[in-house]
């Protein structure tokens, strides 16, 4: 494969509410979107592959003059608004706008105006004799992308996430010391509904790393930290939600402390579940589920890569340490996946307690070919089917990953490659 250039970098994947669309964002600011072809009589085997629908430039590099920076057009976020009429909707974000493009589509065109010409020039009046109804005529499809609403100004750090509220009307962007709060039809204004900023910014011990909010509690949002905690928040409660509702942290078991504990114990990424019953988070090394109605500790806890922990010093140095890894679950919250090194990504099946690696490569990702499970050994006696873990490739991770809503359909990001997969085997509905 080519030398990936850096801008093609996918850097968000994310499927719309009916998991007809996929979208991916990069680090060169293009939103790329794909369609889910639709079942033909003389193919059916073609009923799930995604191909190109849009490709847009969503984000442009910019220049803060004031700060002397320079404002990255890397996608950080993508957002799909539940599909209300005939075209799409998506919220996408760089680390200071966001913005939100419409994405329609033309299959006719207007002909027979009465005050232009068919080129679009203004006609004399006075040779106006008569007039003509106007007509329809079809034309090829055409996909437009256009920006609907320009969302700045807002944020004095990088945007981090940003959620759409079940209620439709609002969504939260969120940086690493503040939430804030939009109506989807105002741009010029918004409310900072969180802001742990200290009064000294040498007093600061923590930022916020992800914000989400509740799927159908349309006043309950949440937010995780790089201490490791996870705050519930209300906001019938108060305007400014700086007091929390509910805190979910684990306890640090003193005998496992170490020089990079609260490296590793800084979360990721942060996801509701679709019932809006669990809250999934993940750290460096983990993948928690917390129960909304048990604070002092998680349910479940899944070790993603725990052979891992014996070479944290070489992943400080390379600074893989701080790799931001994201956790979604599946349509029915049964399963968890999240990615890895290696190009691996992880499986958990929460009934069966059944766990599996699979590998994202060009090697195995033949159309139609079957993902065979990956070990990873740690010392002694390699077997041949082994990955020993002092030959796994730190440059090749998995950050990104989306699951279907329904079915299961995963998409995985891998550097600047975009891998769907269609399970067949890992969970039979």
């Amino acid at each position: 494969p080519r030398q990936a250039d850096v801008s093609d970098i996918i850097s968000t994947v994310e499927f719309n509410s009916s998991g007809e669309l996929l979208a991916t964002g990069d680090k060169g600011g293009r939103v790329v979107v794909f369609q889910r072809e639709q079942e033909s009589k003389s193919q059916p085997q073609r009923r799930g592959e995604y191909n190109v629908y849009s490709t847009f430039q969503s984000h442009e590099p910019e220049f803060d003059y004031l700060k002397s920076l320079e404002i990255e057009e890397k996608i950080n976020k993508i957002k799909w608004l539940p599909q209300q009429n005939a075209a799409y909707f998506l919220l996408s974000t760089n680390d200071k706008t966001v913005k939100l493009w419409k994405i329609s589509e033309r299959d006719k065109r207007p002909e027979g105006y009465n005050l232009k010409d068919e080129d679009g020039r203004i006609r004399d009046p006075s040779t106006i004799t008569s007039l003509r109804v106007p007509v329809l005529q079809p034309m090829d499809l055409m996909v437009e992308a256009t920006a609907r609403r320009v969302f700045s100004n807002a944020h004095t750090y990088h945007i981090n996430s940003i959620s759409v509220n079940s209620d439709l009307q609002t969504y939260i962007s969120t940086d690493d010391l503040r939430v804030n709060l939009w109506n989807l039809e105002i741009t010029d204004r918004s409310f900072n509904i969180v802001d742990i900023k200290p009064a000294n910014m040498e007093e600061l011990t923590e930022v916020i790393t992800s914000a989400e909010f509740h799927p159908q509690q349309c006043h309950t949002f949440a937010y995780s930290s790089s201490k490791g905690s996870i705050r519930l928040c209300d906001m019938r409660q108060a305007a400014l939600c700086d007091k929390h509702c509910k805190y979910f942290e684990e306890p640090e078991d003193p005998s496992t402390r170490s020089f990079f504990s609260e490296i590793i114990s800084s979360i990721s990424d942060v996801k509701f579940s679709h019932n809006g019953r669990y809250l999934m988070t993940r750290d460096y090394l983990t993948v928690k589920v917390w129960d909304l109605q048990m604070e002092s500790k998680p349910l479940e806890t899944y070790q993603v890569h725990d052979y891992l922990r014996g070479k944290l010093c070489s992943l400080y140095e390379n600074d893989c340490i701080f790799d931001k890894f994201e956790c979604v679950w599946n349509g029915s919250d049964s399963v968890i996946m999240t990615g890895s090194y290696n190009n691996f990504f992880r499986m958990f099946d929460r009934n069966t307690k059944r766990d599996v690696t699979l590998e994202a490569s060009r090697e195995n990702s033949k159309p139609r070919a079957i993902l065979k499970p990956r070990k990873v050994c740690v010392g002694g006696k390699r077997r041949k089917d082994e990955i020993s873990v002092d030959s796994l490739d730190f440059s090749k991770k998995i950050l990104h990953t989306t699951w279907h809503p329904h079915e299961n359909i995963i998409a995985v990001a891998a550097t600047n490659n975009l891998y769907i997969f269609q399970d067949k085997n890992f969970e039979k509905h």
